[in-house]
């Protein structure tokens, strides 16, 4: 059998638009649908992603920041804060629930990778048994646009692509 080589991925970039997906997240009535058009359409959004939920910086820094500096978030016109991570909406809404996301941020599952993929912004992550991850980044996204994107150099910290740093852009 013949191997085709992987297409190169693009990363995406200030300017471009969010890729179609589809993506999910843990409503009362369990895993919901979401389309990209959905989440961004019409609306000032910041999306941040990171390697994986429970995770070490994820937990203790990335996702707290997001949640501790949501009001000032949206006091500067932001209409949703959404965390999105290669993890399956179950276990999104379960961390969400944990740290106390509550309505300040939406916890968004990108299962199967297909956001993540299509922006190139995939993490391989095989060396630690996770397979492919998103990297760590933010992002502000105006009516479906990427406006600006801070792409983590260090996944092990949450500085470029944290909260405080993302204010200062808005």
């Amino acid at each position: 059998m013949v191997s085709m080589p992987e297409k190169e991925l693009t990363m995406i970039k200030v300017g471009d638009k969010i890729p179609e997906a589809k993506l999910m997240y843990l409503s009362d009535a369990g895993p919901t649908p979401l389309s990209t058009e959905e989440l961004f359409a019409g609306k000032t959004v910041v999306l941040f992603a990171l390697p994986g939920a429970f995770t070490p910086t994820c937990s203790n820094n990335h996702l707290p920041g997001y949640i501790q500096m949501a009001d000032e978030i949206g006091a500067k016109g932001v209409d949703t804060i959404a965390c999105l991570s290669v993890n399956d909406a179950f276990v999104m809404g379960a961390w969400g629930k944990m740290q106390n996301a509550g309505d300040k941020v939406m916890m968004v599952a990108d299962g199967n990778a297909e956001l993540t993929e299509k922006m190139g912004l995939v993490m391989d992550g095989s060396a630690f048994g996770m397979g492919k991850r998103s990297l760590r980044y933010s992002m502000i996204v105006r009516d479906g646009e990427v406006v600006s994107i801070n792409v983590e150099s260090n996944p092990g910290a949450a500085v470029e692509s944290g909260a405080e740093n993302l204010l200062g852009q808005l």
